[in-house]
């Protein structure tokens, strides 16, 4: 399987794409090598790609006032990263796109994605649908975040996905859950 049938494989889950579309995609889409902890993105620098993960594990993240660093999101095979913001309006970005692992990715710049979309309806629907899951996941992060304590939300978070909290560094992890390390190592032995 090469990268861009990763991809297509997750968007037949959510549309009935076509042979055609497939090869409207290969068209569009470049694949990306990342080493460990490479930044793709840095912070205060264009946001250039929105990215879908083939294998590997991704982090959006930035330094807080305090000058400590603060993941917001992360992403494992058959996800897309982004500064959104960034990335649609064609601005700076002010956080750090970051490998986690070894990964490979497929990228999409701006133009190339409005063009996919205007060639391929179904791919306007297909990223219609996962944001509309995203946005609801973080919703849902943001209320558990508000309404748990750190302890529940790291119980919530193991329970959502099981191998993923312990495929990331615990400081990232921590800093995602809105708690310290040092907390989070209490917590793991508590539960262990």
């Amino acid at each position: 399987m090469n990268d861009t049938d990763r991809l297509i494989n997750h968007m037949k889950r959510f549309v009935p794409i076509q042979l055609s579309d497939t090869t409207a995609l290969q068209k569009y889409l470049h694949s990306v090598k990342a080493s460990k902890k490479e930044n793709l993105v840095e912070a205060l620098q264009p946001c250039k790609y929105h990215y879908f993960v083939v294998e590997g594990c991704l982090r959006l993240y930035f330094f807080n006032e305090k000058g400590d660093e603060q993941t917001i999101q992360f992403a494992l095979e058959d996800w897309w990263i982004t500064d959104h913001a960034a990335f649609s309006k064609g601005v700076n970005t002010l956080f750090y796109i970051q490998a986690i692992e070894p990964s490979t990715l497929l990228a999409i710049d701006h133009p190339a994605q409005e063009e996919l979309f205007r060639e391929v309806p179904l791919a306007e629907r297909y990223f219609r649908l996962i944001y509309e899951r995203a946005y609801a996941a973080s919703q849902y992060r943001m209320r558990i975040r508000h309404d748990y304590s750190g302890e529940q939300n790291y119980l919530t978070f193991k329970k959502s996905f099981p191998a993923f909290a312990d495929r990331v560094p615990q400081y990232m992890l921590a800093s995602y859950l809105g708690i310290t390390p040092e907390y989070l190592s209490v917590i793991k032995k508590r539960h262990a």
